[in-house]
């Protein structure tokens, strides 16, 4: 199952006044390269976070966006700094006597102060984290069907690039097979033009034969060529990420078709290079954006 490296998935969960919400973006890349971001409160959870993507994800560039509200009074507790309050009042009483002016001092003031009030969470790490990965993992899940779904695509363009040239491999092998019958026509029609007579030496036409034979043959390429596309072939119909494999095999196609390329004396064969090489580079840019 062939799978796009682009795709995106949501998934939101609120529970117990807890609110969550996770985003995961992915793009085409080399290799896999996860980045979170994720609120301070939760970052023990990053590398839990990465570790489960990647178990499910082999390749691309993913972002992942969480966000995180608690409202709920749960594991909340408001702790008051008495020492620091204390120096708050000491000094405002020495500021009162030495200025002679009223040092009623109200608690409610005192409480605005900095650092005198702090609320303190003392969340439950294993609840919250049961939570995040469950929302966690449905967001991966969204985002594997739209890989998948794109993927399919892609998978269903490249069948119709392969076929085409297979086809082509095929008209070119038909040609080659019988370039070496018309090189001998034509050389002894060439031969009894220059020599103005019928006799011809046929061992000599023999040893032209197989120097022509030797230098233009291209059974090995074709060979290699039908291998590669039964190789791509498998590769499509599996079910694991074969994003590389792929782009080796058309790297290996397209030297073996610059090979014939090299070899041809025909026309004909050269038109048929120029459009399997236009079919691979078509397929070498959609194997970028598979995983």
């Amino acid at each position: 199952m062939i799978k796009s490296m682009t795709g995106y998935g949501k998934s939101n969960l609120s529970i117990n006044e807890r609110s969550y919400q996770i985003e995961i973006k992915g793009v085409n890349h080399r290799y896999l390269d996860i980045s979170v971001k994720i609120p301070k409160q939760l970052s023990y959870l990053e590398e839990i976070v990465k570790k489960e993507i990647i178990s499910k994800i082999k390749r691309g560039k993913i972002d992942v966006t969480i966000t995180f509200e608690n409202n709920s009074k749960e594991g909340k507790n408001i702790k008051i700094n008495t020492e620091i309050a204390k120096m708050y009042i000491n000094e405002l009483k020495k500021l009162a006597q030495e200025e002679n002016i009223s040092s009623n001092i109200e608690v409610t003031e005192i409480s605005k102060f900095p650092d005198v009030l702090s609320i303190q969470n003392t969340e439950d790490e294993e609840t919250i984290k049961k939570e995040i990965l469950e929302v966690l993992e449905n967001a991966i899940n969204n985002l594997i069907k739209m890989r998948i779904i794109e993927g399919s695509k892609i998978c269903e363009d490249l069948k119709q690039r392969i076929s085409k040239i297979e086809k082509e491999i095929q008209k070119i092998s038909s040609i080659s097979t019988r370039l070496i019958e018309e090189y001998v026509v034509k050389l002894e029609a060439r031969i009894k033009e220059i020599t103005k007579t019928e006799e011809i030496d046929k061992s000599r036409i023999a040893q032209e034969v197989v120097i022509y034979a030797d230098k233009s043959s291209i059974e090995e390429e074709l060979t290699r060529l039908k291998s590669h596309i039964m190789q791509c072939k498998n590769l499509l119909n599996s079910t694991e990420p074969v994003g590389k494999k792929l782009d080796f095999i058309i790297q290996e196609m397209n030297r073996e078709t610059n090979t014939i390329g090299s070899k041809s004396y025909s026309l004909e064969i050269t038109n048929g290079v120029i459009e399997i090489k236009t079919e691979l580079e078509n397929i070498r840019e959609q194997i970028q954006n598979i995983e």
